[in-house]
């Protein structure tokens, strides 16, 4: 039961991310839909961590380089959808009040992207990997 808690936990946070990301693009003040583009940050970012957990070996205590380079392409793109609203701001497509929501959207979703690793990712009964 702790598991589906956890689930309907991560579900909540990630709507609100999700909500504050639109708030930055349909408010009517703001009106530029530029921001959006974040949405493929978030999509991408697990996409190294998937592929190093299926060709790593999981006997190995130690750190592999292929898990290594997984968390250097997943650092990448964590920093360019952090950068993405501040340079559409700083050239003046999109207003600082967006980027500010933008960028508070997306510390709730890649914390709930985390969260999601950390509560399903230990590979017990309750498990992403049956899915």
């Amino acid at each position: 039961m702790a598991g589906v808690k956890a689930l309907v936990a991560l579900s909540f946070s990630g709507a609100i991310g999700l909500t504050f990301l639109m708030l930055g693009c349909a408010l009517e003040d703001y009106g530029v839909y530029w921001p959006l583009f974040v949405l493929i940050f978030h999509a991408i970012c697990p996409i190294p961590h998937f592929i190093a957990r299926r060709l790593s070996d999981d006997s190995d205590a130690t750190s592999s380089a292929c898990r290594e380079l997984a968390y250097f392409f997943t650092t990448g793109i964590v920093v360019s959808a952090f950068g993405l609203p501040v340079i559409l701001a700083r050239v003046a497509v999109i207003k600082w009040g967006a980027c500010g929501l933008v960028l508070a959207g997306n510390a709730v979703i890649f914390l709930t992207i985390l969260g999601f690793f950390l509560v399903f990712g230990r590979g017990d009964d309750f498990s992403w990997e049956q899915w």
